[in-house]
């Protein structure tokens, strides 16, 4: 839906914006990318769209992503099966590979092209390149399933001083060589907070933490670590959005100043959330009562 503004409502829309533009410049922002946003053409364009326009603005925005469905379509050309445990993806030698190869080749070279398409400067990294990813085997039943042992950012650091958009794929290694499937929420809270990221916005397909799963007019605007450890155990936090929670948690407890669980089928939802007062999704913070007395 296009909608026509006039040049003084277009003013009003930039001077709106002027006091997060202020408080985001030189601020590290990570954007953790998937669901519906990585796989839709139009919100695909729009989110690099937002990314860019960060950028320009300066931000410094760290662009980390997944690809669980294009892992699957690459297995199954390959003519090798899915399995999943507790929601991990099962992962032999084999399969390392292809993740590797449709992570850090496919997929992240594809993002780095429409950013630059779209007039920004980007760089893809992988998990392995600078060790920026260190892992070790997270369960035996798993494979190379990786658990985060250590992260060193100064690769995305060097490319944000040089005004570049880093973007990371999530597989890590050992020193041994070993390549490891990574949870792309899991490596993105632990990337932000080694950065002390302003905040990790984390895309989703739902609109956020709903009180009922289903009324999407219940969205939770706001929640901290006390009301997340309440909503586990009442299950309203259930099913797949456990995991993204427990990652908002952590990112919370490495440093990130807060984190926002997006509904990534909304169109530009990133600059809603971030450029105006409506914001979008459920914000994670530590403590809501220190929010207030900030605020």
């Amino acid at each position: 839906m296009s909608v026509n503004l006039t040049n003084s409502q277009r003013a009003e829309v930039l001077t709106q914006a002027l006091p997060y533009i202020q408080k985001y410049y030189n601020k590290v922002v990570v954007i953790k990318y998937g669901g519906n946003a990585m796989v839709n053409e139009i919100l695909k364009q729009q989110v690099m769209e937002d990314i860019v326009l960060l950028s320009l603005i300066g931000v410094k925005v760290v662009l980390v992503h997944g690809g669980g469905p294009e892992i699957t379509d690459m297995l199954q050309r390959v003519g090798k099966e899915s399995r999943f445990v507790d929601g991990l993806r099962v992962t032999d030698k084999e399969t390392a590979e292809i993740v590797q190869m449709v992570l850090a080749g496919k997929i992240n070279k594809s993002l780095v092209n429409y950013l630059e398409a779209k007039g920004g400067v980007a760089i893809g990294l992988s998990g392995i390149d600078g060790h920026l990813i260190e892992a070790q085997m997270k369960d035996d039943r798993l494979g190379y399933v990786g658990k985060i042992t250590a992260v060193n950012i100064n690769p995305i650091t060097d490319l944000l001083e040089k005004g570049y958009i880093p973007v990371v794929s999530t597989v890590g290694c050992d020193m041994e060589g070993n390549v490891y499937n990574i949870n792309a929420d899991t490596a993105a809270a632990y990337i932000a907070g080694a950065m002390g990221a302003e905040r990790l916005i984390t895309m989703t397909d739902i609109a956020g933490i709903l009180a009922d799963k289903d009324d999407p007019d219940s969205l939770i605007p706001c929640i901290d670590i006390n009301d997340a450890v309440e909503l586990f155990r009442s299950g309203v936090i259930s099913g797949g959005m456990i995991p993204k929670v427990e990652c908002c948690i952590e990112a919370i407890n490495h440093g990130v100043k807060k984190v926002i669980i997006l509904d990534g089928r909304v169109p530009h939802a990133i600059l809603i959330e971030m450029l105006t007062d409506e914001g979008a999704g459920t914000m994670v913070v530590e403590d809501k009562n220190n929010e207030r007395q900030r605020a």
